[in-house]
């Protein structure tokens, strides 16, 4: 019989440790709530950075630099496109490293992602929540990107 007590005994304890289980998630959900001010706060300094990046597109003669805004399309990715061209490669990899530098000086803030770099006909550097499209003149006349996002807000940018 002691042996059948120690097996109920056994089986209660998982059930006591579950309920302790319980109370901490519901903690950490009350956290999530809290911290929803602060996303709001990352947001907006997201005019700022976006002014950075199309400062230095345009410090390296950046062409057709526009940005998109995605915000309200519910399944993009970012918040904005930033996308322009160059008519040479040494001209799209000094704007894309440009605008690495100057996002490192100016925002503390480095590059997520980035590809496109080895062929430099159409670099992508990845911010976050904001989305670098650096193409040469050609492949932007081909991907014709600013018409995939056509009914987003689309604001020009000129030396």
């Amino acid at each position: 019989m002691t042996e059948e007590k120690k097996s109920k005994k056994a089986v209660t304890k998982p059930a006591a440790k579950s309920k302790t289980a319980k109370a901490p998630a519901k903690k950490s959900v009350k956290k999530a709530v809290s911290k929803k001010p602060a996303a709001k706060k990352a947001a907006s300094k997201l005019p700022g950075e976006l002014d950075v990046i199309v400062e230095a597109i345009l410090d390296k003669k950046g062409q057709n630099v526009v940005s998109l805004d995605l915000r309200k399309v519910g399944s993009s990715i970012c918040d904005f496109f930033v996308i322009c061209n160059a008519d040479s490669t040494p001209n799209v990899s000094a704007i894309a490293d440009n605008v690495e530098d100057e996002m490192i000086v100016k925002c503390k803030k480095k590059v997520v992602r980035s590809q496109g770099k080895e062929n430099r006909f159409w670099i992508i550097q990845d911010y976050g929540d904001i989305v670098v499209h650096i193409f040469q003149t050609e492949y932007r006349n081909f991907y014709r990107l600013e018409e995939l996002w056509s009914d987003c807000p689309k604001k020009e940018y000129q030396d």
